[in-house]
């Protein structure tokens, strides 16, 4: 796989999901050809994923790798109880803003209180983790679908929270404009590898 992913985890897909994917679109197919086997990095702690995600809320990656260096620096073991042991201020003063710092000091809180419990996520449905996740502060719709591919490696999620999937989807399709009910009937297309799908939209929006 190279040395860039040399011992660490990536998304996994395979043949059988490339191969369900080119005989239901060809067009996605000959896409699929084109490009060729993505590799995604994922995190599969999905406490830690969360709280990544909330670090790279609305900053550039650069930035956010600054960041997340930094607050990895600070709690080096990234736990609910190491959060809730540091101060609001500090965390803040990793680089972000009392808000999301609030956040994360919120996601750790609610894991130590039992409101929800990351050993046990990957045991619900999609739905149901996206309504557990949803339901923290600061974690909206498109994050928690980004935590099903990113982490605990869903095979089936298609988001239309995603500007560049969807355009992805119109580079590919040549659409002018993408209304629900046409993204909804490519999503049901290619169910049950959404996830797949989406790599290569990811990789078409560019």
């Amino acid at each position: 796989m190279g040395e860039l992913y040399k011992n660490k985890p990536i998304f996994v897909y395979g043949q059988k999901e490339i191969d369900y994917l080119k005989r239901k679109d060809k067009k996605l197919g000959l896409a699929i050809d084109k490009i060729g086997f993505i590799r995604r990095e994922i995190i599969p702690d999905p406490f830690t994923a969360l709280i990544s995600s909330i670090v790279s809320q609305q900053i550039s990656n650069k930035a956010a790798e600054t960041v997340w260096m930094r607050l990895t620096s600070l709690i080096p073991d990234l736990t609910p109880g190491s959060i809730a042991r540091v101060p609001l201020s500090e965390i803040k003063a990793c680089g972000m803003s009392e808000r999301k710092a609030g956040y994360i000091k919120g996601i750790a809180d609610s894991a130590l209180n039992g409101a929800i419990d990351f050993q046990d996520i990957n045991s619900l449905s999609d739905l149901d983790i996206i309504s557990k996740l949803t339901s923290l502060r600061g974690v909206g719709v498109w994050t928690a679908e980004m935590i099903l591919i990113f982490s605990l490696n869903r095979l089936d999620v298609l988001s239309f929270k995603d500007l560049a999937i969807c355009r992805g989807m119109m580079n590919l399709y040549n659409l002018k404009e993408l209304p629900k009910e046409t993204f909804e009937r490519y999503r049901k297309r290619y169910s049950p590898y959404g996830s797949v799908a989406s790599l290569y939209l990811w990789a078409l929006s560019i």
